[in-house]
C-alpha cells in the first residue's frame, strides 16, 4: 500500500519533471549535471593512462584530434585532466555540503524546537561563523589543518553549516506550531521522535534546494582554494589549480585557461538551474499556478 510519504515524493518528482520539461534552462542544467556526473564517475575507471603523466615532447600542443583540448606545459592532456578534475570537485563539494547539511539540520532542529538559551546559543555560534567571509575562513582552516583533500571537505562543512541551521530553525519554528506536533507533545511523545519523525519530514523542501545551491558555491570555494595553492594537493587534477598553472601562458596557450574555466562555469550554472527547478517543484504556490495555467 502506498504511504502518504511515498505519494508526496512521487508528486514532487513529477512536479520537478514538469518544471524541467517546461523550462529549457532547467532541462539544460539537468542534462549538463547528469553528463558531468556520469563522466566524472565513469571515465577515471576506463582511461588508459595516468592524467598526471608528463611528456615534454607534447608541451603546449593546441587542440587536435589526439588532444581535443590541447596539452599543458608538461604535455598532459587537458581534456583528461578536466574530466578527472570534475570527479575531485564533485567529491569535495558533495561531501563538504553533506557534512554541512547534517550539522546544520541537527543544530537548527534543536535550536528551533527548544528555543530559549539552547536555541539562542546555537544561533550565536552560527552568527559568529557568518561574521567571517567564507573564503577567508576556509583559507584559515585549511592553513591550520594542512593541505589535503579531506581538510578541504572539513573546511567546506564548517563554512556552510550555519546556512542550513538558519533555514532549518526557521522552518521548525513554523512547523512545531502545527496541530499534529502539539498533539504528539500532548500524549508525551519523546522529543527526538517528534523532531525526526514529525517535524523534519515536513521541512525538507528548503533544505534540498539550499543543498543544491550550496553545491555550486562549494565548487567555487574548492576551485578558489586550489587556485590559491591551498586546495587539493598535486598531482591530483583540480580545476582551480589548472587555472593557476595556466596564468603565465594565457596568450601562448589560451586553451589551457579556457578549458577549466568553462568547466567551472558549466557545472555551477547547471547546479543553479537545477536548484531553481527544484525550488519551483517544491513550492506549492508555484504548483497551484501551473495547475491554473493548465
Amino acid at each position: 500500500m502506498t504511504t502518504e510519504t511515498e505519494r508526496a515524493r512521487r508528486s514532487v518528482f513529477g512536479s520537478f519533471l514538469r518544471t524541467v520539461r517546461r523550462d529549457k534552462l532547467a532541462l539544460g542544467g539537468a542534462v549538463g549535471l547528469a553528463g558531468i556526473s556520469f563522466v566524472a564517475i565513469v571515465t577515471p575507471w576506463v582511461i588508459g593512462y595516468d592524467p598526471s603523466t608528463t611528456n615534454l615532447a607534447l608541451m603546449l600542443q593546441p587542440p587536435s584530434m589526439e588532444h581535443p583540448l590541447g596539452t599543458d606545459r608538461y604535455g598532459r592532456d587537458i581534456l583528461l585532466r578536466i574530466v578527472v578534475g570534475a570527479r575531485t570537485s564533485l567529491f569535495v563539494a558533495s561531501l563538504g555540503v553533506g557534512i554541512a547539511t547534517v550539522i546544520g539540520v541537527a543544530l537548527g532542529s534543536i535550536s528551533g524546537y527548544y528555543e530559549g538559551v539552547v536555541g539562542e546559543s546555537i544561533m550565536r555560534v552560527a552568527d559568529t561563523v557568518f561574521a567571517f567571509p567564507a573564503l577567508l575562513l576556509a583559507l584559515s582552516l585549511v592553513a591550520v589543518l594542512g593541505q589535503h583533500q579531506y581538510n578541504v571537505i572539513v573546511a567546506v562543512g564548517i563554512v556552510y553549516w550555519p546556512i542550513f541551521a538558519r533555514i532549518t530553525r526557521g522552518s521548525v519554528l513554523s512547523v512545531k506550531q502545527k496541530d499534529f506536533v502539539q498533539a504528539s507533545q500532548s500524549i508525551g511523545e519523546r522529543d527526538y521522535r517528534i523532531i525526526f519523525g514529525e517535524i523534519l519530514p515536513n521541512v525538507t523542501a528548503p533544505i534540498i534546494v539550499q543543498a543544491t545551491i550550496s553545491l555550486a558555491v562549494a565548487i567555487l570555494l574548492e576551485s578558489a582554494l586550489s587556485f590559491l595553492g591551498l586546495g587539493v594537493p598535486p598531482p591530483d587534477p583540480s580545476w582551480g589549480r589548472m587555472l593557476a598553472e595556466s596564468r603565465d601562458f594565457m596568450t601562448q596557450a589560451p586553451w589551457w585557461t579556457i578549458a577549466p574555466g568553462m568547466a567551472i562555469v558549466v557545472t555551477v550554472l547547471s547546479l543553479n538551474f537545477v536548484g531553481d527547478a527544484l525550488r519551483d517543484a517544491l513550492d506549492p504556490q508555484q504548483e497551484d499556478m501551473l495547475e491554473d495555467e493548465r
